[in-house]
């Protein structure tokens, strides 16, 4: 009869946590939050699609509100610098100014969906 007698040897185990939210090192956070968006699978629809007829109707809309801003500021101050008070029509904008208790009232009305905005300008 043979008897052998093996020695095991063994280690405590200590839980240190990864995750700064339960108690991990705050510096792991950086890397945990890139690693995640790494892995994230799930994109925004805006992100991955532009619609180039969409991106097409806002270009032309800021082009159209940039010229329409040019012509008011040309018509409003004249040569003289001086505010012109009255109605303006540009393409479809009814643009009325008139100068009240706080300063110049610009209202703009799109004469298409019926869209107001009202600017006061102080003096």
């Amino acid at each position: 009869m043979f008897v052998s007698a093996i020695g095991s040897m063994g280690q405590d185990l200590i839980y240190r946590p990864i995750n700064p939210a339960f108690g991990g090192d705050p510096f792991n956070y950086q890397w945990m939050l890139s690693s995640a968006v790494e892995q994230n699978r799930f994109q925004d629809d805006a992100d991955t699609f532009n619609d180039p007829l969409a991106d097409f109707e806002e270009n032309l809309n800021r082009q159209i509100i940039n010229q329409l801003s040019r012509e008011l500021i040309g018509e409003l101050f004249g040569e003289d610098g001086d505010i012109q008070q009255g109605t303006f029509e540009i393409g479809s904008f009814r643009i009325d100014v008139a100068e009240g208790l706080e300063g110049v009232n610009i209202d703009i009305l799109n004469t298409l969906d019926g869209g107001r905005t009202t600017i006061v300008v102080p003096l």
